[in-house]
């Protein structure tokens, strides 16, 4: 791979990752790489998102919006984060997304925005695009950066490290300097070379981690990539333990976890025993299907572990017209027809499934690491705002602030890429080709390990066993990272490793059960200043 010298580098390109190119972009002396390892750049996790966007309602207020963040984030979320994205959101979903992007979303007769409800939400504030608006907004985005000649999307190349000093330093006196990041080392999938990509500024936008767990909504490419390499450089990271299992994923065999949206719930569906029993009210009279997230993947969790339920099922044909079914959820009647069933007329098999990492790589409210010319933005990132538990709807619209946000603080603080003969070149180690079989079946026992022992329901006993079979297949891994060719796979499945080994290390720590972060062995009620 020829080397590269650029003024920002953008690892992704989901909601995050756009967004703030796009802002840079309106400097057309400023330079941006946006790299993907996607094929298609609008394969992301922003793409898979499918109930809608907060923004600010018909009935609502930036200190209602507020409320329910911090009182989903079960004590966690940071208040000040919260904040701003309750006051800048709105209005970048309306200057961002509907004026400069062109995303339609749903209007009524009148057209006046159409607002959802979701989960522990007070009043309706999720708009739409039916329930594809996750890649409705990206495909907006990406065409809107196609236009602009400052932008260069590369498709098919992975990111592998990222060059930070005094780590990869060749002066030696570079060590008693402030930890910087000068770009990444990325490898072009489909010249199998490994080039530098040098940049004044470096920003992750590489989304989640479900992939390292058997059951999960996410795209094959949410293996922690980002998360992995921060660690890697000795980045500061918080709150990993706090995985967000989505209640209700498609449970038909030989089909994947495909997400059943949240917004379904929110139009009126419930859920039943396969004995026709509805079960909600045992776990949260108040909200029943609408409790957080946490709650209802739990409750799911314990009727089938207590019943010996292979899934239950969500019921909307019962409480909605088929008509209104099919207008506002086409992609739900599309996924559950390919495998045979109608949802106007027949309830959904469902099961939880891994969704969304909560904590992430710690920035402040610029997007900004502890590490010079490095920021981090959306999934990938702890903001502080989804402290134990993200509220429904809130991702897209924290990676559409801070990403613009941390756009905004390069533009106010120009730095220089720093120069080739400053930086080694990459040091190829191995010269055989990786075994997808080992790599496959490495790549299982992570998940597997993953699910059961830090999963939905938490022990120590179960997280010690995590520690020891992960510590060992680690340096298994690690070994076969260092004698063989380097591929896509290969890299995915060293980051994996590594993003399994920090959430049970993080899981094992915190004697808080709290949140996502359930702990079937410790109290609920523990203070906060009991955390270790």
């Amino acid at each position: 791979m020829t080397d590269l010298q650029t003024d920002t580098l953008i690892i992704g390109c989901g909601i995050a990752g756009a967004a703030a190119a796009l802002h840079l972009s309106d400097h057309p002396n400023h330079h941006v790489t946006v790299i993907t390892r996607s094929t298609n750049p609008a394969n992301s996790n922003s793409s898979w998102a499918q109930g809608g966007i907060v923004t600010r309602g018909l009935e609502d207020s930036p200190d209602l919006l507020i409320e329910d963040i911090l009182r989903a984030g079960a004590g966690l979320s940071k208040p000040s984060a919260a904040k701003l994205l309750a006051e800048e959101g709105p209005r970048l979903v309306q200057s961002v997304l509907i004026e400069r992007c062109g995303v339609k979303f749903d209007q009524d007769e009148q057209h006046e925005l159409i607002y959802g409800l979701e989960a522990a939400h007070s009043t309706r504030r999720i708009i739409h695009v039916g329930d594809q608006t996750g890649e409705a907004i990206i495909q907006g985005m990406l065409d809107t950066l196609a236009t602009r000649p400052n932008v260069t999307l590369l498709t098919d190349h992975t990111a592998v490290d990222l060059i930070t000093f005094p780590h990869h330093a060749l002066d030696p006196m570079q060590v008693y300097e402030p930890m910087r990041c000068h770009g990444a080392y990325v490898l072009n999938r489909e010249l199998g070379e490994i080039g530098r990509v040098l940049a004044g500024h470096t920003i992750l936008a590489t989304g989640g981690l479900g992939q390292i767990f058997r059951n999960t909504t996410n795209p094959k490419g949410a293996r922690g990539d980002g998360l992995a390499m921060a660690w890697r450089a000795n980045v500061r990271v918080a709150n990993a333990e706090y995985v967000q299992f989505h209640p209700t994923a498609l449970s038909v065999r030989g089909a994947p976890n495909i997400l059943i949206s949240e917004a379904v719930r929110g139009e009126g569906a419930i859920l039943l025993t396969p004995d026709g029993e509805r079960f909600m009210s045992k776990y949260s009279p108040e909200w029943q299907e609408l409790a957080p997230r946490d709650v209802v993947a739990r409750a799911i969790h314990t009727e089938m572990i207590e019943n010996g339920y292979e899934h239950v099922f969500l019921d909307i044909g019962s409480k909605r017209p088929s008509t209104f079914i099919r207008e506002r959820f086409p992609l739900l009647i599309a996924n559950c027809q390919r495998f045979g069933i109608d949802p106007t007329s027949q309830p959904i098999p469902v099961v939880p499934a891994a969704h969304y990492f909560c904590g992430g790589v710690l920035v402040d409210d610029w997007g900004r690491t502890d590490f010079e010319g490095l920021y981090a933005v959306g999934e990938v990132s702890c903001t502080g705002l989804h402290g134990a538990n993200r509220l429904a709807s809130t991702s897209l619209l924290e990676g559409l602030v801070w990403g613009d946000r941390a756009a905004t603080y390069i533009l106010d603080h120009p730095r220089d890429p720093i120069r080739l003969h400053q930086i080694p070149e990459w040091i190829h180690l191995g010269d055989t080709d990786p075994d997808p079989g080992l790599l496959e079946g490495d790549m299982t026992t992570i998940r597997n390990i993953m699910w059961h022992y830090v999963g939905l329901v938490r022990t120590q006993k179960r997280m010690d066993r995590a520690d020891r079979e992960l510590r060992h297949l680690f340096h298994e891994i690690e070994d076969f990272y260092r004698t063989a060719r380097l591929n896509d796979a290969l890299i995915g499945l060293r980051n994996a490793i590594q993003a399994a080994r920090i959430v049970t290390f993080s899981a094992r720590r915190n004697r808080v059960s709290r949140g996502t972060h359930y702990r079937a062995d410790a109290p609920a009620t523990t203070p906060v200043s009991m955390m270790r």
